[in-house]
């Protein structure tokens, strides 16, 4: 494992508690280097996903930077202490549908809560700015994220097998209606 593969405070975000993560709108100088840098590094080391996954998180990230309706579309860092832990965005798929993208915890704050409080600012903007459905895709490997999808009552539509990012992979396209009142936490 290289050091890159881990944040630098290993030891205090295992002692964090949840209390201390914060969620703030993306926007700072590098926080967009940051969510692809960090996907390419993690992705790599935890899937073995290869080059073309950082480049597909690059162009998400580009397409939000250059074209992102902040009425309509944002994203979040997660930071413990000032570092960053985790990230998503929230982007227009169509007039109706918000696309829940890029959602990223580091390995040393898994299991704070970080990924089901960044999916639920997710949930709560796309309601706010009057989305009726939220969709998502994701891959079969990434049970943990699967769990906070899960959790937030997006429900599993259907399954295709594909090969990417030098993988037999099965992508997961799920939806949640938003149209329902949310449900107490």
């Amino acid at each position: 494992m290289t050091d890159d593969a881990q944040p630098q405070d290993l030891p205090a975000a295992r002692a964090a508690s949840p209390a201390r993560c914060a969620i703030r709108p993306l926007g700072r100088p590098g926080d967009l280097g940051w969510v692809v840098y960090r996907h390419g590094v993690l992705y790599a080391h935890e899937y073995g996903w290869h080059a073309t996954f950082e480049a597909l998180v690059a162009r998400i990230v580009a397409d939000y930077a250059d074209n992102h309706d902040p009425q309509r579309e944002q994203a979040w860092i997660a930071e413990l202490d000032g570092a960053p832990i985790g990230c998503v965005f929230c982007m227009a798929k169509d007039d109706q549908t918000a696309q829940l993208r890029i959602l990223l915890v580091e390995p040393s704050a898994r299991g704070l809560g970080v990924g089901a409080r960044l999916v639920d600012e997710c949930v709560r903007f796309a309601r706010q700015a009057g989305y009726h459905r939220r969709t998502l895709w994701t891959n079969d490997p990434l049970a943990s994220a699967r769990r906070n999808y899960d959790a937030a009552g997006v429900e599993l539509t259907d399954e295709q097998a594909h090969h990417s990012f030098g993988h037999d992979l099965i992508g997961q396209n799920m939806t949640m209606d938003l149209t329902d009142p949310p449900q107490p936490a």
